[in-house]
């Protein structure tokens, strides 16, 4: 769980294709300048490991939310960040080190189209203006369902390139398919992390009745995210609406991501190692 809400956005870019991530950059804009208005903010990592190591959950009606990105896309840059910096807004954002200032070949190429990430000087230039750079591991790899060397060497592997490149190393990582386990969490907390991001489910049994934990209630290594998809209304993304539009939207955000097994199922089969 999360003591606040995680939007988790993919791509910005105006070019189509078939997948759900893409969201357009008109709607994008809409989407934040809704929130601005509406009285919305944005806090980064160092606000939210605050709140998770005090324990105090948001106060009913705050308006606080945590803005991510998965994956790094190049079109950040001149669709999604400029408009961030307009209204004040932060962000982290969750880079694949291994494909930085590269096409998305760790992707399966639905409709045949490639997307760029951006460069590490890119992410130098953003990080000096808000938005935080964080791990999504060194090549995308479902960390459950690799063994631990090899998910050791993902997440400390991504950890050393970022220290290396942009001069400290990232609190926080984004699982790859928003999967994540015991097991993953606990490798994840022994590489150095203290933030780590799931999907829309978190962690499998965190919200059974019997995980009444203060951990399990709101685990800094296993908080869910709300996505925003390309179905999205461009207002206030439903997922913050409450009631029947953000029940329908989370429904649909569970579904997309038991989907994504298909992304690595077919990498799976192109790489018995992947």
């Amino acid at each position: 769980m999360s003591p606040l809400p995680i939007l988790c956005y993919h791509k910005v870019d105006p070019r189509r294709e078939w997948g759900a991530t893409r969201v357009a950059p008109r709607a994008f804009r809409r989407q934040m300048e809704a929130l601005a208005r509406g009285g919305w903010r944005t806090i980064g990592s160092a606000a939210l490991l605050a709140q998770l190591d005090a324990a105090t959950p948001a106060a009913a009606g705050s308006r606080t939310f945590v803005l991510s990105f998965d994956d790094g896309y190049a079109a950040l840059a001149p669709h999604a960040f400029p408009v961030l910096a307009d209204l004040g807004f932060t962000a982290l954002v969750f880079v694949i080190t291994d494909y930085v200032g590269r096409d998305n070949d760790w992707d399966v190429h639905y409709g045949w189209r490639r997307f760029g990430h951006l460069s590490w000087d890119e992410l130098a230039h953003w990080s000096a203006r808000g938005i935080e750079v964080h791990s999504h591991g060194a090549s995308h790899a479902r960390l459950t369902w690799i063994p631990d060397s090899q998910a050791e060497d993902e997440l400390g592997r991504s950890r050393d390139a970022i220290a290396r490149r942009l001069g400290s190393p990232p609190v926080g990582v984004a699982y790859p398919f928003g999967a994540v386990n015991e097991r993953v969490r606990r490798l994840t907390e022994a590489a150095g992390y203290r933030l780590g991001f799931a999907g829309p489910r978190g962690l499998p049994g965190a919200a059974t009745p019997a995980a009444t934990s203060a951990r399990a209630a709101a685990d800094p290594l296993a908080l869910t995210r709300l996505p925003v998809y390309a179905w999205d209304t461009p207002g206030v993304p439903f997922v913050l609406q409450g009631g029947l539009a953000a029940a329908l939207a989370m429904a649909a955000a569970r579904a997309a991501n038991r989907l994504a097994v298909a992304t690595s199922l077919i990498r799976r089969l192109r790489s018995p190692s992947a």
